[in-house]
């Protein structure tokens, strides 16, 4: 039995990978430092798939959306949806999860 609520951490992947990768670290330590476990897909997947090819790109997106089977709720960081971000929280809400939208710096978005 689980003690503790785990939770997807949703924000930018592409752009500037590596700055990214380290907000969503930063995002992933708030949501622990929260008592959530966090579950950031593009941080794991990103040290063995390469975002720039195509194929990789759809497998990673494809496993952290089959990922959000396992999460009690998503959270949003960023002003930015991305693309594979939308298709993140169309997944959330079609399965009934929990959603929270944040800035970058870990403040609560009304709404």
């Amino acid at each position: 039995m689980r003690t503790k609520p785990i939770v997807y951490i949703c924000s930018p992947l592409r752009g500037n990978i590596e700055k990214n990768i380290k907000k969503a670290i930063g995002y992933s330590r708030f949501a622990y430092s929260q008592g959530f476990i966090p579950l950031a897909p593009h941080v794991i997947f990103t040290t063995f798939l390469d975002d720039e090819i195509p194929e990789e790109r759809a497998a990673g997106m494809e496993m952290g959306r089959e990922l959000l089977t396992i999460c009690d709720e998503l959270w949003v960081f960023g002003d930015r949806v991305s693309e594979g971000m939308a298709g993140e929280i169309k997944r959330a809400k079609d399965l009934g999860l929990k959603l929270k939208r944040f800035t970058e710096r870990c403040e609560p978005l009304d709404g």
